[in-house]
């Protein structure tokens, strides 16, 4: 919207047109040889790949336009002024760019060609645009663990079911088995299972090297799950096998813990209302990603629990009462006791008295003296790389992984150079396969504007906005699946259409927003609309996106999810198909809606 020249690519095709603008430097001159020999290895051997010396194709813009959906002299003029101007990369968070098939690959590619312009030099950075923008603290907070999000509300045995971390509460609580949230599919319909690394973000890269097997030696497989995060069937990967999960016989009892009466709960024998964090006091540190400031806030009750509602401490305590266990959760602690271990473990005592954070309901960390003078990025790296190396093997800027060829030598999915992937054993999600036949489009997926994951999509103000729902001729608020005019007219498809986005994993309605935003080709969905059964397994009507993303992570070794820049393919719902669905269906278009703001608590609610 505000950038002098948009360049449309194709989802999940990054690496070709990167491989492209590589290729345009090596044959032009134009990439700093004297940084690339004496800060990076492995530039020999990406050249060869890079030329077509290694494998006969060389990865020019011709070659690249086709797969991108960029033309080849749009990727020549982009080289050339990436190349002539001082360049940094700047993300968010990543979106669709890191949650594809195969996403590790434009990930390394863009380190290699910062690379070779002479990352850590003036202008030449990567950053994420709000937290790498920030000034230095005066000190980070003591404990890291507390960084995560809410203490007192999960304080004890919770695991965070990602990674097999405490992420909160009582940190010398061990596991003794536990799997990626990405691989629970595999795990239940297909044990045992393998792979490698915990998945967490903030792990040392060593532990990609770490195989773990589940069911673990001397542990049985799991037979009940207990959530207070239910959106799997929304916000990860392929809901739909998810639903399968759920109904697998393994899976003898699941509960679910949660404010609203939405998405996995349709899956629970037992629902547990929780509070919303306006209903318990709570110490909540602000150490992430994304903020101006680093903060702590003391938060206090806005309102007595509604109904029967209990906190997520509270219910956790409960059961642990029942089973007798709940000295071993609480270590003897109350609620406010353990807020204030967690103001203890923060190293804020000479900061902030507790009893003044108490009454004034927040700390902010403040600004180090002398921020200005901190170099930025890699400067010192920059400026002298033997004094300054690189946590990595060599000290310097690895474009070949010698790891990742002695841990992994037979993976073409993640090889010791960044590759661009066709197809391989783990996905077929390319415009040339076969199966783009009868699925010809890309289906993107980001993170929305309107709302947080599945959360505040019930706001009455925003479901306004032509671009948080769509209004469409049978009065449901559809949501919104962005299309070309000219892949629209290609379907016979116009804006404010019930429209069909479906593949061999399932289908889900949205309500068409036809405009010039998208390329040709490209059918776009936010991610985190909250599910509205039709047939459950098979057919969504709320636009829950993920419900047909592929169920397979990013490759066989990266465990992320690969929830956009798959096939798709996009047709128009006649009234004559919504009216059959009324006839077979019909239970799924009697329940309570509100357009204002979508279904209602009693939908779902059946009376004896």
């Amino acid at each position: 919207v505000h950038a002098d020249k948009w360049i449309p690519v194709l989802p999940n095709t990054d690496a070709a047109m990167q491989l492209a603008i590589i290729y345009t430097w090596i044959k032009e001159g134009t990439y700093n040889k004297e940084y690339v020999d004496t800060h990076t290895v492995g530039f020999d051997k990406v050249k060869a790949y890079v030329t077509g010396e290694e494998d006969g194709v060389p990865k020019t813009p011709e070659w690249a336009s086709p797969k991108c959906g960029v033309p080849e002299w749009t990727i020549k003029a982009l080289a050339r002024e990436f190349a002539e101007r001082i360049t940094s990369i700047v993300h968010f968070f990543g979106g669709g760019f890191i949650r594809g098939p195969w996403s590790s690959e434009p990930a390394r590619l863009e380190c290699i060609m910062l690379g070779m312009q002479g990352l850590g030099g003036p202008g030449v950075h990567q950053c994420q645009v709000t937290w790498h923008g920030m000034p230095r603290s005066e000190k980070a907070p003591k404990n890291r663990m507390f960084t995560f999000g809410a203490v007192a509300t999960g304080a004890g045995w919770l695991m965070d079911s990602r990674v097999g971390y405490p992420m909160t509460g009582n940190s010398r609580v061990s596991q003794k088995q536990f799997f990626p949230k990405t691989k629970f599919h595999e795990a239940v319909l297909n044990p045992p299972i393998s792979w490698y690394g915990k998945s967490q973000a903030s792990a040392p890269p060593e532990d990609q090297f770490i195989k773990y097997t589940y069911p673990a030696e001397g542990c049985s497989e799991i037979h009940m799950v207990w959530s207070d995060s239910v959106c799997m069937t929304t916000c990860w990967h392929e809901g739909m096998k998810t639903l399968e999960v759920f109904r697998n016989p393994k899976i003898e009892f699941v509960v679910h813990q949660h404010p609203w009466l939405e998405n996995d709960c349709f899956c629970a024998d037992i629902i547990l209302p929780a509070c919303t964090t306006y209903e318990v006091d709570d110490m909540m540190p602000n150490y992430w990603p994304g903020l101006q400031f680093n903060n702590l806030m003391y938060q206090k009750q806005a309102v007595k629990p509604i109904g029967e509602s209990m906190s997520d401490y509270d219910i956790t305590l409960a059961v642990a009462r029942k089973l007798g266990m709940e000295e071993a959760v609480t270590e003897g602690k109350s609620l406010d006791e353990w807020m204030k271990w967690t103001y203890d473990n923060m190293d804020l005592t000479e900061r902030i008295g507790w009893e003044d954070l108490k009454e004034k309901g927040y700390y902010v960390f403040p600004t180090a003296d002398g921020w200005e003078k901190d170099p930025p990025g890699l400067r010192k790296f920059y400026e002298d790389p033997e004094n300054n190396s690189l946590k990595t093997p060599t000290g310097k800027l690895e474009f070949y992984s010698a790891r990742l060829a002695e841990h992994f030598p037979d993976d073409e999915e993640r090889p010791p150079i960044p590759k661009w992937i066709e197809k391989s054993e783990t996905h077929d999600e390319r415009l040339s396969s076969e199966r783009a036949r009868k699925y010809p489009l890309l289906m993107m997926s980001n993170h929305g504007r309107w709302r947080m994951h599945a959360q505040c999509d019930d706001i009455t103000w925003t479901r306004e906005i032509p671009t948080c729902k769509v209004r469409a001729w049978d009065g449901y608020m559809y949501e919104p699946l962005w299309l070309n005019p000219q892949t629209a007219a290609e379907r016979g498809i116009k804006d404010g259409d019930i429209v069909r986005a479906y593949n061999e994993r399932g289908s889900v309605l949205c309500g068409a927003r036809v405009w010039e935003r998208m390329m040709p080709g490209v059918a776009y969905v936010d991610h985190g609309s909250r599910v509205d059964w039709i047939i459950p397994g098979k057919l969504d009507r709320g636009g829950a996106i993920n419900l047909i993303s592929p169920a397979k992570t990013v490759s066989k070794n990266c465990p992320g999810m690969a929830s956009s820049g798959y096939l798709a393919e996009v047709e128009k719902v006649t009234m004559a198909q919504m009216g059959e669905w009324q006839k077979q269906y019909p239970e799924a278009f009697v329940r309570e809606y509100d357009p204002a703001s979508g279904l209602r608590f009693n939908a779902w609610i059946a009376e004896d």
